[in-house]
């Protein structure tokens, strides 16, 4: 596994994204538990564009506009969805133990979702991976799913680390309304931004 793969995955990875943006909401608003679930389910987004690059679906999905279409609405329907209910939720974002936590089982599947409804995500695979592999390799398969595990490994540390920071700084922030206020907000106009740049990318 060559320096280049990895220098090239932990820039990638690190960039801000929906991913990182969604776990450092869990960390902030419900702590350190919920920043490591949402880095997993953010993780598990990722599996199904790496089987669909690895499969040959991502050579599809970028010759059909039809197809990139209908995926690339359906994630920016996802993230304006999450930027009204952020703005929605106005109950106050306490530092205690969670005697209601938000279902696991939530969290872990807007983390999918906001990675499966992120066309660009297979497309990046698809370019990304074979530029690793040699063109006589007799396992290629095999050795894009080796290097896929350490995409996935490195995403859930640097995700998990991103959402530890936020939970650490959280009674800084939870203490004061205001800045409650322009977190929520903060965070409700990223999706926005997110979901006008998913708006406008092409293939």
């Amino acid at each position: 596994m060559s320096v280049e793969f990895l220098l090239t995955t932990l820039i990638v990875v690190a960039t801000p994204g929906t991913g990182v943006l969604y776990t450092l909401a869990a960390g902030l608003s419900r702590g350190v538990r919920a920043s490591v679930i949402a880095a997993v389910g953010c993780t598990l987004g990722i599996v199904p564009h790496m089987l669909a690059a690895i499969m040959g679906l991502a050579a599809f999905l970028h010759t059909s506009a039809l197809a990139f279409q209908a995926l690339k609405y359906l994630g920016m329907a996802y993230l304006l969805y999450m930027a009204w209910c952020t703005m929605r939720d106005k109950s106050p974002l306490a530092v205690v133990a969670a005697t209601v936590p938000r279902s696991e089982t939530k969290v872990i599947v807007s983390g999918i979702l906001i990675n499966i409804l992120n066309p660009k995500l297979t497309i990046f695979f698809f370019a990304f991976l074979p530029q690793f592999v040699t063109t006589n390799e007799p396992h290629a398969s095999v050795l894009m799913l080796k290097l896929s595990a350490v995409f996935m490994i490195l995403t859930f540390v640097v995700f998990a680390i991103y959402g530890v920071f936020a939970a650490a700084v959280r009674t800084h922030v939870t203490s004061r309304p205001r800045v409650v206020t322009w977190m929520r907000r903060s965070f409700a106009s990223a999706y926005v931004l997110l979901a006008g740049r998913l708006a406008i990318t092409d293939r």
